[in-house]
């Protein structure tokens, strides 16, 4: 029974470490020009046919990535759904968590803002309609019923907002601001924010 017990263990952990090596790869060179022998090097796995004992191709390796991400995405919104009632708030826990998970996670936000998931997973959802994304719409629905937000489409109001945040996080992401995520929340929040909030003298 131990042993049987180690031997999950092991393979769990082979599991998480082709997960982890793939990622960063993909995020590094991308999907297409990652192969399963990049992979299995950087995995520290001696043999490309030992990825097939775990997953059946790259594709499910991406699969499996997509799915755990937006999990844990999907669990971390509910959380902050649960701690917090005014839209505002909620949104703004949802910035805080995505600053703070380019600073300390940025392949996964690569995976998320910068890779063309629908080109090499065309069978998932498209992001903007998984779990995760979908509460976050409610989060916005919420606001313009409770006169937080503007009174505008939800879907709109979603891509003003999450535009200005996303192409913060992606220049980040790229480099090309000289400071790490959590030097721009403050006023990324504020210049979204302020984008779709009710304002009686102006809308």
């Amino acid at each position: 029974m131990e042993q049987e017990l180690n031997t999950t263990q092991s393979k769990s952990e082979q599991q998480n470490e082709i997960l982890v090596a793939a990622l960063k790869l993909f995020a590094e060179k991308g999907y297409f020009n990652t192969s399963l022998t990049d992979i299995a090097e950087a995995a520290g796995i001696k043999t490309v046919s030992a990825i097939y004992q775990h997953f059946g191709s790259k594709q499910s390796i991406a699969n499996k990535l997509y799915e755990n991400i937006l999990d844990s995405l999907n669990v971390s919104i509910d959380d902050i759904r649960r701690r917090t009632q005014k839209s505002s708030e909620q949104l703004r826990g949802v910035v805080d968590l995505f600053f703070k998970l380019t600073d300390d996670a940025p392949y996964i936000m690569k995976f998320l803002l910068v890779m063309p998931i629908h080109e090499f997973l065309p069978d998932q959802k498209p992001i903007l309609q998984t779990s995760a994304f979908t509460k976050i719409l409610k989060i916005i629905q919420s606001g313009i019923r409770n006169s937080e937000i503007r009174n505008i489409d939800p879907a709109l109001a979603n891509t003003y907002f999450f535009g200005i945040i996303n192409n913060t996080l992606m220049m980040v992401l790229a480099d090309e601001l000289d400071k790490n995520a959590e030097a721009y929340r403050s006023q990324t929040w504020l210049a979204a924010w302020n984008m779709i909030a009710k304002k009686s003298s102006v809308f």
